[in-house]
Order: structure tokens, then sequence, then C-alpha cells
């Protein structure tokens, strides 16, 4: 397929949209205990970081254009916070899962992520 086609899958999005949704409530779970202004930072951070930076092509509405390696990078950080959170916040048992869900989730993100690569910004 030609690098100009986006390359998402709806199961890639799912996948996705559920290890972020592990992140947002895992992560300030986690750190709440330490510190509410962290907590509250982290879910800032989690969602607001995506939100406002974006590779063209990839989101219907770009307010910061970057290159697709900066997309990556914020896809990457929503998974490590999301297995970090899972494992520090709940038990092993659902920190195993949540890891598994960031596997799988990384590797169907890969056909996304070669084309995001492709991307200037």
């Amino acid at each position: 397929m030609p690098p100009d086609v986006r390359q998402d899958h709806p199961v890639g999005s799912a996948l996705r949209f559920a290890t972020e949704l592990v992140a947002w409530v895992a992560t300030p779970w986690a750190l709440w205990p330490h510190s509410a202004p962290l907590a509250v930072l982290s879910v800032v951070v989690l969602i607001g970081l995506p939100t406002l930076f974006a590779t063209p092509g990839d989101k219907r509405h770009v307010i910061v254009a970057v290159p697709g390696f900066v997309t990556i990078l914020l896809v990457v950080l929503q998974l490590v916070a999301a297995v970090a959170g899972a494992w520090t916040a709940w038990s092993a048992v659902a920190g195993g899962a949540v890891a598994l869900l960031a596997a799988v989730t990384a590797v169907v993100e890969v056909p996304r992520w070669r084309w995001l690569l492709s991307r200037r910004g």
C-alpha cells in the first residue's frame, strides 16, 4: 500500500482506546496515595498531550502538527502508563492482563506506526 494511505484498523483503534482508558484510570489511582496533584497532572498529561499534538492525516482535527514519531511516542507513553499504573494500583492478575493488552496493542499498531514514521507533520 502507498505510504500516504493511513494504516489504521478498527481493532487497532479499539485496543488503543482500551489501553488509553486503563492508563487514564490506573495511573492516577497508583499516584494518588503519594501525591494528589501528581495524580491529577498525570491525567492532564495522558489526555492532553495526544489531544494537543497529532500527526496530520492520523486525526481529523490537528491542533499542533507533529511528525509521526511523536505520535508513536505518545502511544508508547499511554501503554507504559497503563501497565505501570495497573501493576502498582491493582492486583498482579490485573497487571498481567493489562500487560497482555498493551503487548497486543503494540503488535497491532505496527502497520500504523510504519505509516506514521513516513509522516513529517
